[in-house]
Order: structure tokens, then sequence, then C-alpha cells
């Protein structure tokens, strides 16, 4: 199985929630096996339903049927986010998974319209956004303002009472 390439940081994968519940079996190397559910997957991982969470590391064989057919991939578990959602990234995967797991990427975005590209348009907001004005120096515009007001005020009050 080829590795998988580490993009760029600035990059991130297309994300789907599958739009039918997508059984999931993961396989330890010590022969032992785990039942979940995907909820979210993308070419470089995602997010599982599990019964209870499995240790940060623990590297296993990823199976779930999609759409286009089987995927099965080398997978290591992250940190999880609750006690029944943990996220995982693929290792390692055939060239054939990886292209029924695009195609059902594809599929699923294309069904319930779910996409990340309002976060790529986000993200070069961001990155092309003029810098924010100092809010200090308006402040400072400000204060000097109404200092001048003040004692124009005072000026003319006083040259009133005379």
């Amino acid at each position: 199985m080829p590795a998988l390439s580490q993009s760029s940081a600035h990059y991130r994968s297309p994300r789907a929630r599958l739009a039918s519940t997508t059984p999931a079996v993961l396989r330890f190397p010590n022969g032992g096996h785990s039942r979940g559910e995907v909820k979210v997957i993308s070419v470089t991982g995602g997010l599982l339903s599990l019964p209870r969470p499995l240790d940060r590391g623990s590297r296993v064989k990823l199976m779930f049927l999609t759409q286009t057919g089987a995927v099965r991939g080398a997978a290591e578990m992250l940190n999880p986010v609750s006690w029944a959602l943990q996220p995982f990234r693929f290792m390692s995967i055939d060239e054939g998974d990886q292209c029924r797991l695009r195609a059902a990427i594809q599929l699923s975005l294309g069904q319930n319209g779910i996409g990340d590209e309002w976060i790529e348009k986000y993200r070069a907001n961001l990155i092309h956004r003029n810098p924010p004005r100092k809010r200090f120096s308006r402040m400072i515009l400000a204060a000097l303002t109404l200092a001048a007001a003040s004692l124009g005020s005072a000026i003319i009050y006083g040259v009133c009472l005379k």
C-alpha cells in the first residue's frame, strides 16, 4: 500500500457526511476486531462512531462499504473528541480503494450539497484581507478632538462672561 503524502498545511481535502449509515470494521494487529460507524470521511481520514474510544496512536486496518464499493486502508486513531466519536487518519490505502473513496466523497457531496467550498472562500478572504486599522490611533484622535472642543468651549464661555 502506498503511503499517503502530507500536502500543504493550507489545503484541506473535502469532507463528506455519508448519506446512509456506514458500518465499519476495525481489525487490530493482535487479530481482534471492533465495529463502528463512519460519520465523516475524506481521503486523508475521517470520524468514526465507536462503542468506546481506542488509544491515541492505535494502528488498525479499517474496512467499510460505500456506494462505490468497499474501502480498506491502514489507519491511525487520533484523540477522541467525545466518548463515542474518534477521528482517524489513513496511513496507507491502495490506489483502487482510494479511487472508490474519492468517488464516494464526490457522490456524497453532490447528493447532499455539503461541501467545503465556503471554508476555502473564507480562508482566502482571511489571507487577502486588508489589515485592520489601528484602534489606538482612532482613540487618540477622538481624545484630541474632545480636548480641543472642550478648550474651545471654555475659551468661548470665558469670553462671554467678561
